[in-house]
């Protein structure tokens, strides 16, 4: 009953090859509908939100209780905390079905890196982060483009005005990378590396809890502690799983508003 350590392996989940990982349909049209088990946890969590709305809101009541009255609050939150407060009530209302969305979408996703026999986030790959950016970049654009028009809101974007005419061959650059490309970089890779990494410490904790218990020596007591950290490390995840949601909904709304507010620069 001698425990023997060994390594996870990752490589399945998140780096999927053409040999493993993928589960179902992976000889349909070269692949190109394989499903592998990230790619099912991420339909499962899309599912389960977009069915618990429907029910909250299939025969809506005018005084909320129930499944109806949490989605509400829930839904007034990030229309109060994050849409209106950002942008003000008119643009926040404007822009309010796409940041609770991402919202949404970020929150269940990140809530599956805790449920058994899931246990890993989609986030924790860099496709969904890289979809979610990009929905952001892109509202991000269309709010300034839509109101100075595209020419005038990339100039005010990245043109300081009053610096030397020398100093715009440098600044000009700068500008245009920090807003049009690290922007939507940071906004994917920050969440994907927050999940990558909780996943990876919570497979070594639960990995390295198994491996002391089966020792059956002295090694064994030190499987609580292991288990211990596990626990603790699950419980901080939760705040973290929020904590993202909230983050990259907020910085949307952020965006989009220095988008709004380009020609104050």
């Amino acid at each position: 009953m001698k425990g023997d350590f060994h390594s996870p392996e990752l490589d399945p989940e998140l780096f999927p090859g053409q040999t493993f990982g993928h589960i179902l349909f992976g000889d349909v049209a070269n692949g190109w509908f394989a499903l592998d088990r990230i790619m099912i946890v991420r339909l499962i969590m899309t599912a389960i939100l977009v069915l618990l709305f429907v029910a909250a809101f299939w025969k809506p009541k005018l005084v909320p209780k129930g499944l109806q009255n949490v989605a509400e609050i829930a839904l007034d939150f990030v229309r109060v905390n994050i849409a209106e407060d950002i942008l003000g009530k008119k643009e926040g209302r404007r822009f309010l079905p796409l940041l609770a969305t991402i919202f949404f979408a970020v929150l269940f996703m990140n809530v599956s890196t805790i449920i058994p026999l899931l246990n890993i986030s989609p986030n924790a790959r860099i496709g969904m982060p890289i979809v979610l950016a990009a929905a952001a970049y892109i509202a991000m654009i269309y709010a300034g483009a839509k109101r100075y028009g595209f020419g005038k809101f990339m100039k005010s974007s990245v043109v300081i005005p009053n610096l030397p005419p020398a100093l715009h061959v440098l600044v000009v650059p700068i500008e245009f990378f920090s807003t049009f490309i690290l922007r939507p970089v940071t906004l994917a890779l920050r969440l994907m590396a927050n999940f990558l990494a909780g996943h990876i410490i919570l497979v070594l904790l639960y990995s390295a809890t198994n491996f002391f218990f089966w020792q059956l020596n002295g090694w064994t007591a030190l499987s609580g502690v292991t288990v211990l950290a596990a626990v603790l490390f699950t419980l901080y995840e939760i705040i973290v799983i929020f904590l993202q949601a909230y983050i990259f909904a907020l910085l949307t709304a952020v965006y989009i508003e220095l988008s709004l507010h380009a020609d104050e620069h």
